[in-house]
């Protein structure tokens, strides 16, 4: 799709650091030094409030200020989105390795003044692996965590092979210099964040991989503690070896080398990824999805994503309802609302039960994945929701979009978690939204040093858990999403871009991390500032409500009981828990940008 050169934008100047500011340099002749900022002690508290950030030229916002610190740095050194992107990520790969690193993979939507182009960078199957990959001796599924935990887990890392892609189409800075901020800190160390400690105090089989144990905890056995300072010498080591040798030093040589020693030799269960496996791994460019919605030009990922598709669903479905007179009350959600949401939602998640997998594997119904999106389709969608009640736990069914060219069962509901996002707007007109993970928190538990002998390194991802782990349903139907060798997993990453579909201006950039639940978390986020005109910040503020199909979970502690027995009384099992979402979005003003992070979790939004 095609987009006019955008608007110079901005973001914003982050009150918990204060760097030293770069002069902006010419295209080529830049020799970046990067500064290494004041860290200023963050709260403890699972929620932060934000103020919301105002700039006028550029903006880059990530779940870590030292993470938004770098790229931020790039940026006012003339680096493009792509550049800071990359600054970004090395350091989530050291300040946040519970949730996304260079053992993982990504998607990353990138508008370059002109187009939209969309990057995978999604994990594959090992060449080796069987559909019944977590299957026992008995071909019943693996406990999931057991799973998880395991060698047998692990799906071939792609990050850094797309993002050297997209470097090589969008980069201006060079290569080596955007992995300095990560070097630095992993060399001098950095200051263990609250989240960091809670998530290591939360996971007992991270203890049980030998290096990270001794990595992460103290000779004790507890989590290192809040403000510890941390050197990763071992990966310092490794991204100089990457930043010196490109994406290769890490698919091939040393590093590959114990990547695939710790798979294969895992004291649980055992994995097949090989060292062909990493060496021939390649990232895609794909056709992104742009889907009009409104006043609005929603631009989302492919398929092996379910993001955007599931996304589009459930507010094409939204659409085609007559209008809600008010959708917030008391600056809330309203119940009527609520219960559309959460019913379309129920239908969305049923269709990609079923067809949403692998394009290279998977055809779409139809042949076109934009059937599930025709409006004609989601009216029929949308006469199944009644207003005054619920259709309840499974009572949702997959509809029928197109003829498919085989048959495919529904997948079982399993777990989903993990990732981080990233969203930048620079002053060249490039904008970019990037969602990046290893699954689970510390993805596998598995910690590898790159053959470094050193304290430290980085995590593998636990992504092939992210298949169906049976193949087959009871009639022997194969599942569109069941694992099969080289096959990329189903994902619900949703890194989003939007533009004026009058003036094709770009309009936001935003994303989240959170599982399954991105995909309610990224469309009610769209619905908040695009519907209600809240800005990106009080957008990303608002309590969630989520269903996967089943109960209905809110965000606990965040609606009124009356809010809760009316959804009760239209039939919706309504259980509150934890909903903790990593949702990052920039939102272009007439003065620049506005940039908006999460309460819930450590991210800041810098800018000029």
């Amino acid at each position: 799709m095609a987009i006019p050169n955008a608007c110079r934008r901005s973001a914003s100047l982050l009150l918990l650091l204060s760097p030293l500011l770069l002069s902006p340099a010419a295209l080529g002749e830049v020799d970046f030094q990067y500064e290494r900022p004041e860290i200023a002690p963050e709260t403890a508290s699972g929620s932060e409030e934000k103020p919301g950030w105002a700039t006028e030229t550029f903006a880059v916002a990530a779940a870590n200020p030292l993470a938004t610190d770098a790229g931020y740095q790039i940026l006012k050194a003339g680096g493009s989105a792509i550049d800071a992107a990359i600054a970004v990520q090395m350091v989530l790969t050291l300040v946040e390795p519970q949730s996304s690193g260079i053992g993982g993979g990504s998607f990353l939507m990138y508008h370059d003044g002109e187009e939209v182009r969309a990057y995978d960078g999604r994990e594959t199957a090992p060449s080796s692996v069987e559909e019944g990959l977590f299957l026992d001796a008995d071909g019943e599924p693996l406990a999931f965590m057991k799973a998880v935990a395991s060698g047998r887990s692990v799906g071939v890392p792609g990050t850094l092979r797309m993002l050297e892609m997209a470097h090589d189409a969008h980069g201006r800075l060079p290569w080596a210099e955007l992995f300095e901020p990560a070097i630095t800190l992993a060399d001098e160390g950095f200051p263990v964040s609250p989240r960091l400690h809670r998530s290591l105090a939360g996971t007992e089989a991270l203890r049980e991989d030998d290096r990270a144990s001794a990595f992460y905890f103290t000779e004790e056995g507890e989590p290192l503690p809040e403000g510890h300072m941390l050197k990763n010498p071992a990966l310092a080591v490794i991204l100089e070896r990457i930043a010196e040798d490109d994406s290769s030093a890490l698919h091939t040589g040393e590093i590959a080398e114990d990547i695939v020693a710790r798979v294969q030799n895992h004291p649980g269960i055992t994995g097949t990824l090989s060292l062909e496996d990493l060496a021939t791994y390649s990232a895609k460019e794909r056709e992104p999805l742009c889907t009009d919605w409104q006043d609005y030009r929603v631009c989302g990922f492919p398929p092996p994503s379910s993001g955007h598709l599931t996304v589009m669903q459930i507010l094409g479905t939204l659409e085609q309802l007559p209008p809600i007179e008010v959708g917030l009350e008391d600056d809330l959600p309203g119940v009527d609302w609520l219960h559309r949401f959460l019913e379309a939602s129920r239908l969305a998640f049923a269709d990609r039960g079923r067809y949403i997998a692998d394009p290279d594997f998977v055809e779409a119904p139809g042949g076109d994945w934009s059937l599930m999106l025709d409006p004609d389709y989601l009216e029929e969608r949308a006469d199944l929701i009644e207003e005054g009640q619920s259709m309840g736990s499974g009572g949702a069914s997959p509809g029928n979009p197109g003829a498919l060219a085989s048959a495919w069962a529904v997948q079982p509901t399993q777990p989903e978690y993990g990732t981080s996002h990233i969203s930048i707007v620079d002053e060249h007109g490039n904008a970019l939204a990037m969602t990046s993970s290893i699954e689970q928190a510390f993805g596998a538990r598995i910690l590898s040093d790159g053959g470094t002998g050193m304290p430290g390194g980085f995590l593998l991802n636990n992504e092939l858990t992210d298949f169906s782990f049976t193949p087959t349903d009871d009639e022997g139907t194969p599942i569109a999403n069941r694992v099969e060798p080289g096959k990329r997993p189903r994902s619900s990453m949703s890194p989003t871009l939007v533009f004026d579909r009058d003036s094709d201006e770009l309009v936001a950039s935003l994303g989240s991390a959170g599982g399954a639940a991105i995909i309610h978390y990224t469309a009610r986020s769209l619905v908040a500032m695009l519907d209600w005109g809240l800005d990106a910040q009080r957008s990303l503020d608002l309590p969630h409500a989520i269903t996967l199909g089943g109960p209905v979970y809110l965000e606990a502690g965040r609606f009124p009981p009356a809010t809760q027995e009316a959804l009760r009384e239209r039939g919706h099992k309504v259980e509150e828990r934890e909903l903790t979402s990593g949702l990052q979005a920039i939102q272009r003003t007439e003065e620049g940008f506005f940039g908006g992070a999460d309460p819930r979790r450590e991210g800041v939004v810098m800018g000029d």
